[in-house]
């Protein structure tokens, strides 16, 4: 059950201060988002933040109910002026990010991504081990370090993901249309920030909302990890976890939850093996 208390306030006031229902110049709209523009003001856009505000508490009752389920998030952001900060906010409440050119096949593929990322690990132990990297000619290194650095920017956010993500938030749904169009294959389902240049056919828990402004990438990203945070401390609690006089410390929130997530993979994998037993 979702307490009122879990998901954090969220103020019309509070979205106008960040931007939120600034859209783009009338010349570049979507009519598939006429249902969530409010007005017209100086040939630009406003979105109706009364919307907005239903919606993003929508979103964030899923994101709550996700983390609860300790199930993974998938923060998609490749353009280049916000992609940092999302990738910062994401490892902020021990979720997942893209935050560079989305690679075909991350989700629909992930055979091949677990490869790439075996190979990333690889180059990494023989770059630390003097013993190993004294194997190879200085030539060598260098096409290792330079092959490490691609691949830790295509996956670094993913790497220890092991496996596909229950739910991806989307920040630009026209540049990052490639996940969305994964997801959509993988039913998995779509958060999305849609500027009145979206398409929100799409979207599973659309929200409408400005996606250039870094005010309002910065709101939304802070209200995703607030209730990320609050799922993972009820959570905790509800499990019997010592440690209420803590749970304001993030990484010890994050650490207390990948031990649970550890404990359920061994118990999952127990039970495999005991059920195999009793079949034989």
């Amino acid at each position: 059950m979702v307490l009122k208390t879990s998901l954090p306030e969220i103020k019309i006031s509070d979205l106008y201060s960040s931007s939120v229902h600034l859209g783009h110049k009338t010349s570049r709209w979507n009519p598939s988002m006429a249902p969530y523009i409010y007005s017209i003001k100086n040939n630009i856009h406003i979105i109706d933040l009364q919307k907005t505000y239903v919606l993003l508490k929508k979103a964030l009752l899923k994101i709550y109910e996700t983390i609860s389920q300790n199930k993974k998030i998938l923060f998609v952001s490749s353009r280049t002026n916000v992609s940092q900060i999302v990738a910062e906010y994401a490892e902020k409440c021990g979720q997942f990010y893209i935050s560079h050119r989305w690679l075909g096949g991350i989700l629909t593929n992930w055979k091949t991504v677990s490869s790439s990322i075996k190979k990333l690990e690889k180059m990494e132990e023989i770059l630390r081990n003097k013993d190993l990297a004294g194997k190879y000619t200085k030539k060598e290194i260098l096409n290792l370090e330079r092959k490490k650095d691609k691949l830790l920017k295509s996956f670094q956010g993913i790497r220890n993901m092991n496996g596909k993500p229950s739910l991806i938030i989307v920040f630009d749904t026209n540049k990052d249309h490639l996940a969305i169009k994964e997801a959509q294959k993988l039913k998995i389902p779509i958060i999305a920030i849609l500027d009145t240049n979206s398409n929100p056919k799409a979207i599973d828990f659309p929200i409408p909302g400005n996606d250039d402004s870094m005010k309002s990438i910065k709101y939304f990203c802070e209200n995703f990890v607030q209730t990320s945070l609050n799922s993972i401390k009820q959570s905790l609690i509800e499990s019997g976890v010592d440690l209420v006089k803590d749970l304001e410390d993030v990484d010890a929130i994050k650490n207390i939850s990948a031990q649970k997530d550890n404990e359920n993979r061994i118990k999952n994998i127990s039970d495999k093996k005991e059920n195999k037993k009793q079949v034989n």
